[in-house]
């Protein structure tokens, strides 16, 4: 080994062997709220609770204001330092630089400043600040290092004197007044009186600093000189193990806790509890958790303590259940196992082996270095270490097994003085031999790592790799060797890695990756473990007949108690869930009312017996308070039995919960109406976005470590209809609805007689389309009637002419047989007449206009040039009458009606090759 390598060891065990030295207590839990936490000057000169819990800080920036959830800083308008601060039933009074008054809070919960400065009649400040403010009587008493100031009925008396005033405090129905040099006085009306006592004392350079009542007289604690105590008239030093201490770290607070216990603030060395009747103290200061040993302020609520710092606040839990160890040197490390030897308590850390005497912490010599188990059997103490195992003595320890790494260890069933230990390299044997010495062998068979072990039977043994799951193994009469294992897989089997192995009742369980399972021997498998289906997620710390401790390795990692028969205990603290160890756990019973947990900077002791007595307790929860109700845009007034806001504002509600005296609970929240829901409180906030419009009712109630609830808070609101709800608008809908069924049904009637109308009309065309049709009908029957009439009498006309025309030409012919030629000529004459006849011709235009009306009009519009005789072809051609048929009608040969047509075509403008008689057939 290198001289550097012994030196680094010779200073390392020189540092351990010191702990030796070093006082350890437990203390209970401490929480540090940092200037970033509330948001405030550094300095915390007084400090104050309302009667329910409120806390108030006389800080440098201001007032600071605690409801239990968060911090609000209120500044005075002059913006100076606020020095002191008392909450007297709804007023908060503060005293700062030549100003004092009193807060309350408006009908939003907002605390708002009166002061009282102006009652001061004809006085000027002299450059005054207010240091201490009590109540007595019916009155205020405001104190400064010159002057005390008596406030009451609305009025300031101005008590004057010479003195210095140190200190006031309330004893015996009188106003008690600390005098500097000048020693104690009492308030008499408005002057200032000593204070007479049997026997002369000098408080010359005696600073007092506070006065409380104790045992029925008044302690005095002095700066320097420690505490004295004066009943029935006579003073004397006070006889306590403590004083020496007091004048050692310089005084500056003392508060009474209860009957047989005080509270004393330092400048130098923190906070000291100290109990009157065992005569003994217990130092709290930066070295275990203050953030400072300067105390400027203490007040206590419920046994709840709180420490204004010269850097912060601290809050102190001085009856909880749970007390801690923490090591803050970091020499101690991480605590892996912990038992109780010979009324002593040891400690197996990754750094050694420990023990607590007389609360004081020693290193065990020999055992640096990581420790991973503590067992007694057969009275002797076995420390399961990285290096091996040692077994304890009178001088220290003794190396029994140089095997590395020395797990759980298991007694045999059959065989005293003889156990089995897991180890990094498989099973350890431990026998005593003819002389009392250990004999250390590895069991054959098995060489792999073994975490866990339990026995099933007297020769079959489980045990658990820390990776690769669990075997079944099957031992020989000795224990020395392994006849078979069995390792289990398959769908049921729990996942391989860090699987937990117990013996419950003779059953073989496990829990792996949030599971349980249990070997059923009967099927040799591995099945379902369903009587801790309620444990899911919660490993088993430790069990014992009926007691059993579960951790919740989700993030809540909250600790339950349960012995399956009464309500669990549930533990959910959050400075014991920062500090298990993941995946270490551990839980150690010293015994009926004592628990340790083992933890990643120490340890812990949990008080059973008064962690159950005070979940028996219901009043230790209080009903949490509404601090505020915001709409989207309006803030209402908390102290309102039932909220009332507008529908548009619901959109968006946010609530303020907090229960002042209780740090940081935990709250759930039911509410009843069309949204009914059931969540937990975030933070102390609730909010609620677009919800209808009617009455609502939340009940808002804390929830104990034990799951019992607190008295609800109901808060009862109301969301108005929407405008488009109202009643004026309903009123205009139902006129809206009355018009539009006015409307439509005059719509309807409209429609309908619309379709009336439509339906006559049609019903209407359809008899006038018949009766056109039959008209129509009618026409061309009367008009092929008269065509045929046209056509006959134009045939009779034709044939009548044919026939004289023929008579003629027979009479032309034989013209010289006729005797008298006169009666030839006239016999001629009405032939030609006969002929010629316009009777005929205007009975046949007649009829032909009567067929064709503007045929003759639009033709000569046309050809005007057309004779009566070219209208006479044309009307003969218009009927389709052959040449043939034409010559008769117009007394002419063939010949000359074919020249007529000739002459007529030229004057129509007809081409040659169309027919004439179908051009004047289409013409109209």
């Amino acid at each position: 080994m290198s001289p550097m390598k012994n030196l680094t060891s010779f200073i390392l065990f020189l540092f351990i062997g010191c702990l030796s030295m070093v006082g350890q207590n437990l203390y209970p839990p401490i929480r540090n709220y940092k200037i970033f936490d509330y948001n405030a000057a550094s300095n915390n000169w007084g400090l104050s609770t309302s009667e329910d819990g409120e806390l108030f800080s006389a800080n440098n920036a201001g007032l600071l204001h605690f409801n239990g959830e968060e911090w609000k800083l209120n500044t005075l308008p002059s913006k100076t330092t606020i020095r002191s601060v008392a909450a007297i039933k709804d007023k908060v009074y503060t005293g700062s630089y030549e100003e004092f008054g009193f807060w309350k809070k408006d009908s939003l919960g907002i605390l708002q400043y009166t002061s009282l400065t102006h009652l001061i009649k004809n006085h000027e400040f002299t450059s005054e600040e207010f240091w201490q403010i009590i109540p007595f009587n019916n009155s205020i008493v405001f104190r400064s290092f010159s002057k005390v100031y008596v406030y009451k009925d609305n009025k300031i008396t101005v008590v004057k004197s010479d003195i210095i005033v140190n200190n006031i405090t309330a004893h015996n129905n009188k106003i008690i007044v600390a005098g500097g040099d000048d020693g104690l006085f009492w308030l008499n009306g408005e002057t200032l009186e000593a204070l007479p006592l049997k026997d002369s004392f000098s408080f010359v350079d005696k600073t007092v600093v506070d006065m409380v009542t104790f045992n029925n007289g008044l302690l005095i604690g002095t700066k320097l000189s420690g505490c004295y105590f004066i009943k029935d008239g006579k003073i004397t030093e006070w006889a306590s193990t403590i004083n020496d201490t007091l004048k050692q770290y310089q005084l500056n607070k003392i508060v009474v806790l209860d009957q047989k216990n005080i509270a004393f603030g330092t400048i130098k060395n923190g906070l000291f509890l100290y109990n009157n009747y065992t005569k003994t103290y217990k130092s709290i200061n930066r070295e275990v958790g203050l953030q400072n040993n300067t105390i400027l302020a203490m007040i206590v609520f419920k046994n709840q303590l709180w420490l204004g710092l010269d850097n912060g606040i601290d809050h102190i839990q001085l009856d909880h259940p749970i007390t801690y160890y923490t090591d803050f040197t970091g020499v101690l490390g991480t605590v892996y196992d912990i038992a109780t030897y010979n009324n002593k308590v040891y400690l197996g850390s990754n750094t050694g082996l420990y023990y607590v005497d007389n609360n004081k912490l020693h290193f065990v010599k020999g055992t640096q270095g990581h420790v991973w188990d503590i067992a007694v059997v057969d009275n002797e103490l076995f420390c399961g270490h990285n290096t091996g195992t040692f077994k304890l003595n009178e001088d220290g320890v003794t190396k029994v097994s140089n095997i590395s790494g020395g797990y759980q260890i298991e007694k045999t069933p059959e065989r005293n003085s003889s156990f089995l230990q897991g180890t990094y390299t498989g099973i350890a044997k431990y026998s005593k031999d003819d002389t009392n010495n250990w004999l250390v062998t590895k069991l054959k068979g098995f060489d792999l790592p073994v975490k866990k072990l339990c026995f099933e039977d007297n020769k079959t043994l489980w045990v658990a790799h820390p990776y690769k799951g669990f075997y079944k193994l099957k031992l020989n009469s000795t224990y020395d060797s392994v006849i078979s294992s069995k390792e289990y897989n398959g769908d049921n089997a729990p996942n391989k890695y860090n699987v937990k192995l117990y013996n419950i009742k003779n059953q073989i369980v496990f829990y792996s990756q949030g599971d349980w399972f249990k070997y059923d021997p009967i099927l040799d498998k591995i099945v379902t473990l369903k009587e801790f289906d309620s444990f899911k997620n919660n490993e088993l710390l430790y069990y014992n007949n009926d007691h059993f401790w579960f951790i919740d390795n989700e993030k809540s990692k909250k600790i339950t108690y349960t012995n399956f028969k009464e309500d669990n205990i549930i533990i959910e603290n959050q400075s014991l869930k920062k500090r298990i160890i993941p995946e270490a756990e551990n839980i150690i019973k010293v015994n009926d009312s004592t628990y340790y947990f083992s933890l990643v900077d120490g340890y812990s002791k949990i008080n059973f017996n008064k962690l159950n007595s005070q979940l028996k307790d219901n009043n230790r929860l209080p009903t949490p308070k509404l601090i505020s109700f915001k709409g989207k845009q309006s803030t209402y007034e908390v102290s309102s039995k039932n909220i009332t806001l507008p529908y548009k504002d619901a959109r968006n509600i946010t609530l303020k919960i907090a229960s002042p005296g209780i740090i940081h609970p935990k709250y759930y929240y039911s509410l009843d109406g069309k949204n009914a829901q059931f969540a937990e409180l975030d933070k102390g906030f609730i909010s609620f976005q677009n919800l209808s419009y009617g009455d609502y009712t939340l009940e808002v109630f804390g929830v104990g470590i034990d799951n019992k609830k607190s008295a609800p808070n109901v808060i009862n609101f109301t969301i108005k209809a929407p405008w488009y709800l109202s009643v004026p608008a309903l009123l205009i809908y139902c006129l809206l609805v009355i018009t539009a069924i006015i409307i439509i049904r005059k719509y309807n009637k409209y429609k309908l007689n619309l379709k009336h109308n439509k339906l006559k009309e049609h019903l209407q065309k359809e008899q006038d389309e018949k009766i056109a049709l039959l008209e129509k009908e009618k026409l061309a029957k009367e008009i092929k009637l008269k065509q045929k009439e046209l056509a006959n009498t134009t045939l009779n006309i034709a044939k009548k002419n044919e026939i004289i025309l023929d008579v003629k030409t027979l009479l032309v012919q034989n013209k010289d047989k006729f005797t008298n030629q006169q009666r030839y000529k006239s016999f001629m004459k009405r032939l030609n007449n006969s002929v010629n006849n316009k009777e005929d011709w205007k009975r046949f235009e007649m009829n032909f206009k009567e067929l064709h009306s503007d045929f003759f009009e639009n033709l000569l519009k046309q050809y005007p040039k057309l004779t009566p005789k070219d209208l006479k072809l044309c009307a003969y051609l218009k009927m389709n009458l052959s040449t043939k048929e034409i010559a008769p009608l117009m007394a002419i040969t063939i010949r000359g009606v074919e020249i007529h047509r000739y002459r007529l075509r030229k004057k129509l403008n007809i081409d040659s090759s169309e027919n004439i008689s179908n051009f004047l057939i289409t013409f109209k």
